[in-house]
Formats: C-alpha cells, structure tokens, sequence
C-alpha cells in the first residue's frame, strides 16, 4: 500500500496553469513539475505568466539577491 495516494482530481475551485500545455486547469491534471498554483480564480491562474514575469524582474533588480564581489561587501 503505498504510503502517499496520488491525487488525480483536483478540488473545485483550485486553478493551476499548465507550464507544459500552456493552458489553465481546474485541479491538478499535470505533474506539480509543470504547473503554477494553486490559484484562488481562473483569472489569476491565466495571469500566472505574467505575474511570474513581474516577480523575476523585482528579484532581478532587488541588490539583496545579488551578491558582491569579494572585498567590497558592506556588512554596516
């Protein structure tokens, strides 16, 4: 018997958007390797790329994810 069940269906009102299908689903068809979510509503689900953009481009421009060079660190 297998310790952890598979879960094939999704419940209602989970909202994932598929990486590899590029699609929005309700419950969670695909492997969680190729999804975002969950999302409260479809809507957000369908806006998942885009939201994914704006986050890396913040993370990408925060000073705290980049680390400096050896010597010119700036402990305060």
């Amino acid at each position: 018997m297998p310790l952890f069940k598979k879960r094939t269906v999704g419940k209602p009102g989970e909202w994932y958007y598929c990486l590899e299908h590029k699609k929005v689903e309700e419950g969670p068809d695909c492997p969680g390797k190729d999804r975002f979510g969950p999302y409260a509503s479809r809507t957000e689900a369908e806006s998942a790329m885009q939201t994914a953009r704006e986050r890396n481009l913040q993370w990408e421009n925060d000073p705290r994810w980049h680390d400096a060079p050896a010597g010119e660190r700036d402990d305060g």
